[in-house]
C-alpha cells in the first residue's frame, strides 16, 4: 500500500544552464556499502525510472544506478514518465528540471496525487540549494544541484528510499495493528453473543451458525465461505456439519446486496440465521454434506489437521502436506485454509473457509484471526455438548425418579407383605395343628354331648375355630404358594366353573346369576388353579354382599390388547374410601371375614400381568372388574 511522503516543494520552470552531462566529472566507483541497495529497500519488480531528454545524464546515472543494484528504465519526457507509472512498479523518479516545461505542472500535481508512495528527486543546475521562488511547487522529497559530487546523487536515493520504506512499513503495522485490534473487538463482541446464546437457547445447530456468519460477515473475518466438519460421538469419522456460503458470484451479490439494503450489522445476521438467511442454504451445504473421513485415514488434510492440532493454509493446491485431488474437486477451490477445533482432552473437528468468490488472498493475519475464533468456536460446541449430554442424563434421571415415585407404593407394599409373609409362616406353624386339633375336638364334642346348652357352646367354639382355620389357609396360600403351573385354556371356561361352585348358595339365598358368553374366547397362558382360586373369591364376595337376595352378573370385553371380565352384583357396596384399601391384608368390612381374599386376589393377578379394579355401581351394589393381557408373559 503506498504511503504519502511529504517532502520539499520545487518550483518548476526552465532551467538556462542545459549542459550535456550533469556531472563536472565522473562518478566514482560505487562504495560497497550501497551494493545491496536494490535488494534491501526495493520490493519484487520495483525500479527507479531516470526522466530527463540528455541521452547523455539518462546513460550515466542508469550506469551508476546499475553498479548499485538498482534497476532502472528512461523517459524522455513528463508524458513518458507518468505512462511508466501507470503501468510500471516504479519506486522512485529521478527528474531532470531542464525536462520540466510549465505545460507539465497539471501532470505533475497528478502524479504527486495519484502516486503517494512515489519518491521524487530533481536535479537543477542552480548551484543554490533554494529552488526557484516564481515556479509553481511540486511535492518531491530532494533538490540536488549541479554539478554533483561523490556519491551526493547515491546517498539522496537510498535515503529515499529508506524513508519511502520506513513510512510504507509503518503504514503496514498500524494497519495490521488496526485490523488486530478491529478483530479483537469483534471476537470479543461474538463471544458476549455466543455466551447470551448459551443461556437460552443451547441447540449445537445454532451455535455453529453463530460461528460461521462471524467467519463470513464483512463485521467479522470476511471470508467467502466457510465449512465446518465434527467428529461423530464415538470418534471413528469426521463428518461435514454445516456451511455458508454463496453458490456463484451473482449469488454473492444478492447476499451483499440484502445485507446493504437492510443494513444488517452482526447481531442482526445472527437474529436471522435462525429465520431464513440465505447463506445457510444452497449448493454449500450439498457439498459439505458430502464430507465423511475415517479418523483413521491420518494422512487425510483434515484429519491430520486434527491429530497435529494445527491449520493447514493450501495455495493453488499446494500445502506442507499432501492435498488430495478430491478434496479440491469437492469444494472447487484451491485456495483454502483448515483450521482445527479442539478441546483440551480432544479433537472436535475442522474449519475450512476460503474466498470462493474474490479470490483474495489468506494471508497470516486472516489465519491467527480465524486460529483465535477457532479456539472460541471450539469452547462453544464443547459447552453446547455438555449441556445437551447434561439434558439428556437430567431427562434420564427424571423419568428414573418418575418410575420410582410409581413403584414406592408397591415397594412399601412389597415391604408390608414380606413382613406379613414371615409373621404368617409363624403363625401357621404355630397356630394350625393346634386350632384343626381344637376344631376336630368340638366337632367330636358335639356328636356325643347331650345336653343343649353346652351343644350351643360347642357350636359357637366349631365355628370359631373354622374361622381361624380358614385365616390360616389363606395365609399360608398367600406366603408359601407362589410358584405358577401355566398352560393355554379358556378365561372365560374358568369364570363360569368358579361361579357355578355357588349354584346351592344362590338358590338359598334367591341371587339370580345371568352369564353372558362372548363372542370370541381366547386361550390365555395362565395358571388355571390360582386364576380359578381368584375369581372364587371375587363372586364369593359379590354373593355374600347379597344376603337378602339379589342379581349377579357375569360379562366380558374382548379388546386388541387385554381380555376383561366383569363380576356385577347388586349386594350393599363398598364406600368410596373402602375401594382404595380392600387388598390390604386383613382389611374387611365383614363382621366375619379374614380379610384376606381379595390381597390373595391382588397377587394372583400380579403373578399374570393382570389388574383388578372395583367401582361401585350407579344404581346398587359393586363392578369387579378383571383385565388379562392377550399375551401373558411366560
Amino acid at each position: 500500500m503506498p504511503f504519502v511522503i511529504s517532502g520539499l516543494h520545487l518550483f518548476v520552470g526552465h532551467d538556462r544552464q542545459q549542459p550535456d552531462s550533469i556531472m563536472v566529472k565522473p562518478f566514482p566507483a560505487v562504495d560497497h556499502l550501497f551494493e545491496n541497495t536494490g535488494e534491501t529497500l526495493l520490493n519484487d519488480g520495483e525500479h527507479i525510472v531516470v526522466a530527463s531528454n540528455s541521452a547523455q545524464s539518462s546513460s550515466e546515472l542508469q550506469d551508476y544506478l546499475g553498479r548499485a543494484n538498482l534497476p532502472s528504465s528512461t523517459a524522455k519526457s513528463i508524458d513518458e514518465l507518468c505512462a511508466n507509472l501507470d503501468s510500471l512498479n516504479t519506486a522512485l523518479a529521478v527528474l531532470d528540471l531542464q525536462l520540466i516545461q510549465e505545460s507539465d505542472t497539471d501532470l505533475l500535481s497528478r502524479m504527486s496525487h495519484d502516486h503517494p508512495d512515489l519518491g521524487i528527486i530533481v536535479i537543477s543546475s542552480r548551484s543554490a540549494l533554494e529552488p526557484p521562488e516564481n515556479l509553481p511547487s511540486l511535492h518531491i522529497d530532494r533538490y540536488l544541484s549541479r554539478p554533483l559530487q561523490g556519491d551526493t546523487l547515491l546517498q539522496a536515493v537510498v535515503e529515499v528510499l529508506q524513508k519511502r520504506k520506513l513510512h510504507r512499513d509503518s503504514r503496514a503495522l498500524r494497519k495490521e495493528l488496526q485490523l488486530a485490534n478491529l478483530r479483537t473487538l469483534f471476537l470479543h463482541h461474538l463471544m458476549l453473543i455466543m455466551n447470551s446464546g448459551y443461556l437460552s437457547e443451547v441447540e449445537l445447530e445454532a451455535v455453529l451458525k453463530t460461528i460461521l456468519i462471524g467467519i463470513t460477515s464483512e463485521e467479522g473475518l470476511a471470508f467467502n465461505r466457510a465449512f465446518l466438519a465434527l467428529f461423530s460421538e464415538d470418534g471413528s469419522t469426521l463428518k461435514g456439519e454445516l456451511a455458508i456460503g454463496p453458490d456463484d458470484r451473482a449469488d454473492a451479490l444478492s447476499i451483499w446486496k440484502e445485507i446493504k439494503t437492510e443494513n444488517l450489522d452482526l447481531q442482526a445476521l445472527f437474529q436471522k440465521s435462525s429465520e431464513d438467511l440465505k447463506q445457510t442454504n444452497g449448493l454449500v451445504n450439498k457439498i459439505v454434506q458430502t464430507l465423511e473421513i475415517p479418523a483413521s485415514q491420518i494422512d487425510h488434510p483434515l484429519i491430520f489437521s486434527c491429530a497435529s492440532r494445527r491449520s493447514i493454509l493450501v495455495e493453488r493446491g499446494r500445502a506442507d502436506v499432501h492435498i488430495p485431488d478430491d478434496l479440491l474437486a469437492t469444494l472447487n477451490q484451491d485456495s483454502f485454509i483448515i483450521v482445527p477445533l479442539f478441546s483440551p482432552d480432544r479433537s472436535l473437528g475442522v474449519i475450512i473457509a476460503d474466498n470462493f468468490i474474490t479470490n483474495k488472498p489468506i494471508d497470516d493475519s486472516d489465519a491467527r484471526a480465524l486460529e483465535m475464533f477457532a479456539a472460541q468456536a471450539s469452547l462453544a460446541i464443547e459447552h453446547s455438548r455438555l449441556y445437551r449430554d447434561m439434558q439428556a442424563k437430567i431427562e434420564e434421571l427424571e423419568l428414573i425418579t418418575e418410575e420410582l415415585e410409581k413403584n414406592r407404593d408397591q415397594l412399601l407394599e412389597s415391604e408390608r407383605f414380606t413382613v406379613l409373609g414371615q409373621m404368617s409362616a409363624q403363625l401357621v406353624h404355630a397356630l394350625r395343628n393346634p386350632i384343626t386339633s381344637i376344631g376336630g375336638t368340638a366337632r367330636l364334642l358335639d356328636k356325643r354331648v347331650s345336653e343343649q346348652k353346652n351343644r350351643r357352646f360347642l357350636k359357637v367354639l366349631t365355628r370359631e375355630s373354622a374361622k381361624v382355620e380358614s385365616t390360616l389357609n389363606d395365609l399360608f396360600n398367600f406366603v408359601s404358594d407362589t410358584t405358577l403351573n401355566k398352560s393355554e385354556q379358556s378365561l372365560f371356561d374358568i369364570v363360569k366353573r368358579s361361579v357355578m361352585v355357588f349354584y346351592a348358595t344362590m338358590k338359598n339365598q334367591d341371587i339370580i346369576y345371568r352369564i353372558e358368553s362372548p363372542a370370541e374366547d381366547p386361550l390365555l397362558h395362565i395358571d388355571g388353579d390360582k386364576v380359578h382360586q381368584a375369581f372364587l373369591h371375587l363372586i364369593r364376595n359379590s354373593i355374600e354382599s347379597m344376603a337378602a337376595g339379589g342379581e349377579l352378573a357375569v360379562s366380558s370385553e374382548i379388546l386388541d390388547g387385554e381380555v376383561a371380565i366383569l363380576i356385577r352384583d347388586t349386594g350393599s357396596g363398598l364406600a368410596n374410601g373402602d375401594l382404595s384399601r380392600v387388598t390390604d391384608p386383613f382389611y374387611t368390612t365383614k363382621t366375619y371375614g379374614t380379610g384376606m381374599g381379595l390381597t390373595l386376589v391382588d397377587q394372583i393377578l400380579k403373578q399374570h400381568n393382570a389388574t383388578l379394579s372395583l367401582s361401585a355401581n350407579e344404581d346398587q351394589g359393586t363392578t369387579a372388574r378383571v383385565s388379562f393381557p392377550r399375551s401373558v408373559p411366560q
